[in-house]
């Protein structure tokens, strides 16, 4: 009777200590949030992220409406408080942008779930891409369309002081430069038809697509953005598709002249006034088997460089992987050594992230409406499937960009 009555005390305080820690037979705790958008319905699906098999579970009242039209980018502000979803809007026959565009600020409560806080406006048309900086003092949004883009054929940025306990957003004039009418402007200009930007250093870099060029400005204090020696960096004879930062090297994807090439990478280092100059070893070349390769992700390490290829829109021959490659000390590449990679993922990769605690990588997949799960190890960069399945729906088709988030309540 006395062993039965402690074996009972027991197993209750071992029920008791997975309820407190969220976990269960099959999982451990949640370690992060996540959020994908979709386009097809604009929408946000919200996960919980395991910790002990990186297993994505729904949200409750998932999906949430993305507070406008054609979500594509979502940063998160440091802390984890506030989600700034960037709704692109929509077009004209012509390509001009209907000018409803918009940022969506929403709070982040329990269990990750988003609520509505409100939308804010940018200096220009057509927002593409976010960041909120490491302080969690602005937010810097780039539009496709600046406000002169009739004439010019320009982007911006627009740059927004947050405040940190309401999510609101107030522009920040630019110091620099007055319009016509003596008044200061609103915007930072950039090059034509830019699709995003990373920061390295005190300095900001915008790949240009229009052009084929990188636009950097200085970061200053205040929000704002000063205008360098080198106002732009024609990349060449290129098709760039995306540009990533690690340590004291930024990387260019090349995606070539067609689609059924793998392109190459090409490393640059940062010099003097926001220059940047490419490495003694040039371009490194895409893995065989790949093409289409539109995004890169440097893990939060430094130590490896990963490039999403989108493959074809074909179903039947999608050939949608992740090349994975080591970074030297050197900024060069060398290719993760593995029969495996590069690595196969659902339908259209368009955006990777690494999860809070540095196990798990995710890519946001384009043409299926899935996440695809992987296992990164820490030493060797090799990714393999998850230990309960990879690949988790998020909406039917047409999924944007994802960002996490490591605060749990």
């Amino acid at each position: 009777m006395t062993l039965s009555r402690i074996g009972r005390i027991t197993r209750a305080l071992v029920v008791s200590m997975a309820v407190v820690l969220g976990m269960s037979a099959c999982g451990g705790y949640t370690v992060g949030f996540m959020w994908v958008l979709g386009t097809q319905y604009n929408q946000i699906a919200g996960f919980k992220i395991d910790d002990y098999t990186g297993n994505l579970t729904t949200m409750v009242n998932s999906p949430y409406p993305s507070g406008g039209t054609n979500p594509v980018s979502i940063a998160v502000r440091a802390g984890g408080n506030y989600v700034f979803v960037v709704n692109k809007g929509t077009y004209s026959a012509k390509g001009i942008s209907n000018g409803d565009g918009n940022i969506a600020v929403f709070a982040v409560g329990e269990d990750g779930v988003l609520t509505f806080q409100n939308t804010y406006n940018t200096a220009g048309n057509s927002p593409v891409w976010a960041v909120a900086n490491g302080t969690g003092s602005y937010l810097y949004v780039l539009d496709s369309q600046a406000p002169d883009y009739a004439t010019t054929g320009n982007g911006d940025i627009t740059v927004f002081g947050v405040d940190g306990g309401t999510g609101r957003l107030q522009l920040v004039p630019n110091q620099l430069i007055k319009n016509a009418a003596g008044q200061q402007l609103n915007y930072f200009e950039v090059g034509k038809a830019p699709t995003t930007f990373r920061s390295s250093g005190s300095c900001l870099y915008t790949l240009d697509s229009g052009d084929q060029t990188i636009y950097p400005y200085g970061i200053g204090s205040a929000g704002q953005l000063t205008i360098e020696i080198n106002s732009t960096i024609p990349l060449g004879t290129v098709n760039a598709t995306s540009l990533n930062v690690s340590g004291s090297s930024i990387y260019i994807t090349d995606a070539g002249s067609t689609l059924s090439t793998g392109g190459s990478i090409i490393p640059y280092t940062p010099g003097a006034s926001c220059s940047l100059s490419v490495q003694a070893d040039g371009a490194v070349a895409n893995l065989p088997l790949t093409s289409n390769p539109g995004y890169s992700m440097t893990d939060t390490k430094g130590k490896f460089l990963y490039v999403l290829n989108h493959g074809t829109t074909n179903s039947n021959t999608a050939n949608s992987t992740i090349s994975a490659y080591i970074i030297e000390s050197t900024g060069q590449l060398q290719p993760v050594s593995d029969a495996n990679n590069p690595y196969p993922v659902g339908n259209g990769p368009v955006c990777m992230v690494e999860d809070p605690s540095n196990q798990y990588v995710y890519t946001s997949n384009s043409n299926d409406g899935t996440v695809t799960g992987k296992y990164i190890n820490q030493n060797t960069g090799q990714l393999s499937d998850l230990t309960r399945g990879s690949s988790f729906s998020a909406f039917a088709a047409q999924a944007s960009c994802l960002a996490v988030s490591g605060n749990v309540d």
